[in-house]
């Protein structure tokens, strides 16, 4: 059946899908024309800064007014860097080191990059208060394990992107720290009475509705005390009663990506949970990264046909549409005068300063700077697949050690086979491991540490396990370009 142009271009208002390529697809400005809401652009889309800019100038041709959007965190998940690292550290660190001056520059500084490069929002910060050492989708992302803290540092996340102009988006409502799975392969639960959320998930959303966030992004996660058998992208008691009634929170509601299995899969695809999404509450449908034009298509048809057989309310797709149109008209204003100086240090080297403030070292590190007998000390990086929400983007210590320095890769699971390894290839040298999470080599490093002076360094998130018999622990909170920069520096082991 044919969509009334009308409903149709109702319907777009409320979509933010994806496209592949460094260049738009023809469908994809089609659709810009037509009044599609923005699109979201991942690493697969960006070559270099001037092709970026291009892109996002031939969106914005298309139609001015059109939402840019991407995932910045700045630290493990970065768009802008997906090839070199971030040159900022990411929540971890900055919550480490707790100083919400800071953190404001850093976001501020990750505006800049952004509104320089054509994009208007940006899907960040994560303000889940991470109290699972092994969540599999946030750890470093989050500020930390204390509500307060996440809470102090989310606010000033938001006042820093803001003061770019560029629209935050606060995630992932009602809080994924909790959760033992990722909601891109299932639905995780969080079965914890609506009191504990008040008290730990929820603060710093609080925080952020108060600091004026212009968007807030749902969670596919199961809270069975709200939400009972459905993610909470889908419950209109967690989005309407809960974030907008309790909270006031009046901005627009962005979905995490529909395709993901915590969503689609709980439905029967991606049309569907666009349905029941805005049913619920949601504005803005972020579809996912893998995005074709009969995926879009058959979204607004669904969408369409959902108003017209009754199971959608016309009144509540308009209410979203203009939600989205007040945000875009907001990022097309001219950017306020910033609270913070950028200056001293320059954002260039802003991340840098930060990283390094964050490193924790537990132990001495005498054992990489004296007299070694067997020449320099071994650098061995403990391989692991990235999350999915970070992807592939480089890490560790390789780009920024010393001319000499040897290294050795190692999978992360090797256990005592990885260490034999490790133990041929060192002699006589000391060594230093590097993973994320290390404790995930929990056997490897210790074996290791029992024949041979060994350094500990952890890049992922810092659980409470300390290795027996290491000479130090190096804590970096993080493992973008500039903990790993950071890091070198201090084992000493840094190109001059």
């Amino acid at each position: 059946m044919a969509i009334d142009p009308g409903l149709r271009r109702l319907v777009l208002r409320t979509m933010l899908p994806a496209f592949p390529g460094h260049t738009a697809p023809d469908w994809a400005l089609r659709l810009a024309g037509e009044g599609v809401a923005g699109y979201v652009i991942f690493g697969y889309n960006i070559a270099d800064p001037e092709q970026l800019r291009g892109l996002t100038a031939v969106l914005r041709e298309a139609r001015p007014e059109i939402l840019v959007a991407t995932d910045e965190e700045g630290g493990d998940v970065t768009r802008l860097a997906h090839t070199t690292g971030s040159p900022y550290p990411g929540n971890a660190a900055l919550g480490a080191v707790d100083d919400v001056a800071l953190t404001e520059r850093i976001y501020q500084a990750i505006g800049a990059d952004l509104a320089a490069a054509g994009f208007s929002l940006d899907l960040a910060p994560s303000l889940d208060v991470n109290t699972v050492d092994d969540n599999p989708t946030i750890g470093t992302r989050s500020f930390g394990a204390d509500p307060g803290r996440v809470a102090e540092q989310g606010a000033a996340a938001v006042a820093g992107l803001q003061s770019a102009q560029v629209a935050a988006c606060a995630k992932h409502f009602p809080g994924h720290g909790a959760t033992h799975t990722d909601s891109h392969l299932e639905l995780p639960t969080v079965d914890v009475p609506v009191e504990v959320l008040r008290e730990r998930d929820l603060v710093p959303f609080v925080a952020a509705v108060k600091a004026g966030t212009r968007a807030v992004m749902t969670a596919h996660i199961r809270v069975p005390a709200l939400t009972g058998e459905l993610p909470a992208t889908f419950s209109n008691r967690v989005l309407v009663d809960l974030l907008r009634g309790e909270l006031g929170f009046t901005g627009v509601l962005v979905t995490d990506a529909l395709e993901m299995q915590g969503c689609a899969g709980r439905v029967g695809g991606v049309p569907l949970a666009a349905v029941a999404a805005l049913r619920a509450g949601n504005d803005l449908l972020c579809l996912g990264s893998r995005i074709d034009e009969q995926l879009v298509e058959a979204t607004v048809a669904e969408v369409a046909g959902a108003v017209r057989d009754g199971r959608l309310p016309v009144a509540r797709l308009e209410d979203a549409a203009a939600r989205v149109d007040a945000l875009a008209t907001w990022t097309r204003q001219a950017p306020p005068e910033p609270r913070v100086a950028a200056a001293s240090p320059g954002f260039e080297s802003l991340g840098y300063e930060a990283a390094r403030r964050a490193i924790r070292v537990d132990g001495s590190l005498a054992a990489l700077s004296g007299p070694v007998s067997g020449g320099m000390p071994l650098v061995v990086h403990l391989d692991s697949e990235p999350s999915i929400a970070a992807g592939r983007v480089p890490w560790g210590l390789g780009p920024h050690l010393a001319t000499g320095v040897p290294q050795l890769r190692v999978p992360i699971t090797a256990g005592a086979a990885g260490a034999a390894v490790v133990r041929a290839e060192a002699a006589d040298r000391p060594v230093v491991l590097v993973g994320r999470p290390l404790h995930a080599a929990a056997a490897l490093v210790e074996e290791l540490a029992a024949t041979h002076p060994v350094v500990a360094v952890e890049m992922g998130w810092p659980s409470a396990w300390r290795p027996a018999g290491v000479r130090a622990f190096v804590t970096t909170y993080g493992a973008s370009r500039a903990n790993g920069c950071a890091a070198a520096e201090a084992l000493g082991l840094a190109a001059a």
